[in-house]
């Protein structure tokens, strides 16, 4: 038997911090206690004094590139890099070459977690304006849900049919999550700023393309369809102000028909930094103004925005430095996510607790996930050890996502991730990754 106990840890649980010890028994957490002595000489005993421990992230959306675009990640590499962050389980999105639109394609990518994964792992089925017999397929106990691209982004997966969309929200009880960005308006801006600088135009307008209004547009009227269908719609990385009017926290999140999440570099960078970090912070939708990151970080805090996510979508380098129409949006975040929010929350912007809500508990209530986002006995041991006092500089040397860059370059954080424990086994420690695959497709209970 595998026995690990964790004496003496900082336990950050359900809006609570108290000082105790957890026993890991196989893949469990088997007791929670002010103290626990091991129970046999073969039980390894790690020390987290003065350390948080908290259940490990879960990530509900991440682009891992496999199959079909393994030159910018993989599964195995970007699993990694989630785990030395802190991640324990991750969603990823359909738009991987081909695009996971049939049962069969999405299958295969189970069977390349299955074998490649170091982090517990689901996959989105994706929907197109002509798929609706296969999403119907989809089997609510062991996908996520259903993704649907209302902005073109990485991969040809735009559906921009409203009858289709239409159907898809009446046909299904499952999750739909959405990329919300309305495609005439982008179409309009990009245009206006070609005339004027080619196909070089300068990234401090990214925001301006990919604009307030094209999020707002798409966002408010897909959210209105869902109210009329009635459907369970999870809306993705929100990047403006304007769209916090959409969202309440009058419902428990338990209750809501309809979630929000926020991804770490809206709540981090703003349109100001574009001037130094370029095609670096180029995601889609765009990062905004500082006053759009002031209204989500308020609505995160108030319980508008339900959950923090990374939207962790790797390209390289070579890629990044091309010119502003060619240089494709996204960048790598799973390493640096839980640390960044430390790092927010000794800046005094948000608590501990927060944070475990945001990153562990929410995702699981939402998605209905067994047994995972808590600290609790009965439940799979995916924890990680925070230490809030180890500061560590972000360097080509320690990035492990395989891209091999990131947009926290150069960056000195305060806290670091000492160890990762996916299923009860023990994945990462001080910057090493085990050369184990414990990670576990995830269930859920629906």
């Amino acid at each position: 038997m595998n026995t690990v106990l964790i004496k003496n840890a900082k336990i950050v649980n359900e809006g609570v911090v108290f000082e105790g010890d957890v026993l890991i028994e196989n893949e469990f957490i088997v007791e929670i206690a002010e103290s626990i002595s091991p129970k046999s000489s073969s039980c390894k005993i790690i020390d987290a004094e003065g350390n948080y421990l908290i259940p490990g992230a879960i990530d509900d959306q991440v682009h891992f590139r496999e199959p079909g675009l393994t030159h910018k990640g993989d599964i195995a590499s970007e699993s990694a890099a989630a785990v030395a962050g802190g991640i324990t389980s991750f969603i990823e999105q359909p738009n991987t070459v081909p695009n996971a639109v049939t049962q069969e394609i999405l299958e295969e990518k189970y069977q390349i977690a299955a074998e490649k994964s170091h982090a517990n792992y689901s996959f989105m089925m994706g929907g197109t304006n002509d798929n609706l017999e296969e999403i119907l397929k989809t089997n609510p106990k062991n996908v996520a849900g259903i993704k649907l691209f209302l902005g073109s982004s990485t991969g040809n997966m735009l559906v921009d049919n409203e009858e289709a969309l239409e159907k898809i929200f009446s046909s299904t009880k499952m999750l739909i999550a959405v990329h919300c960005e309305d495609e005439a308006t982008i179409k309009a801006n990009l245009e206006r700023y070609k005339l004027q600088f080619g196909d070089d135009i300068p990234v401090e307008v990214h925001h301006l393309i990919r604009s307030t209004e094209a999020c707002y547009l798409s966002s408010s009227k897909t959210i209105a369809l869902a109210q009329k269908t009635g459907a369970r719609l999870h809306v993705f990385h929100l990047s403006t102000a304007r769209e916090m009017e959409l969202f309440t926290n009058k419902i428990p999140i338990e209750d809501k028909q309809i979630t929000a999440e926020v991804c770490i570099h809206h709540l981090w960078f703003s349109n100001e930094d574009y001037k130094t970090k370029g095609n670096f912070i180029k995601w889609n939708p765009a990062v905004k103004t500082a006053e759009d990151r002031t209204a989500l970080w308020e609505a995160l805090l108030d319980d508008r925005i339900d959950v923090i996510a990374t939207d962790h979508a790797p390209h390289t380098l070579e890629e990044k430095q091309q010119v502003y129409t060619k240089a494709p949006s996204g960048g790598p975040l799973v390493q640096h996510a839980v640390v960044a929010m430390f790092e927010a929350h000794l800046q005094g912007k948000i608590s501990v607790e927060k944070i475990v809500e945001k990153m562990c508990h929410n995702p699981a209530k939402i998605f209905k996930i067994e047994k995972r986002g808590f600290i609790k006995e009965g439940f799979y041991a995916d924890l990680a050890i925070v230490n809030p006092t180890s500061p560590w500089n972000v360097k080509k040397e320690n990035i492990l996502a395989k891209c091999g860059w990131s947009p926290f370059e150069g960056y000195n954080f305060k806290s670091r991730i000492t160890h990762t424990f996916v299923n009860g086994n023990l994945v990462y420690q001080n910057f090493k990754v085990k050369d184990m695959r414990a990670g576990m497709r995830l269930l859920f209970d629906r």
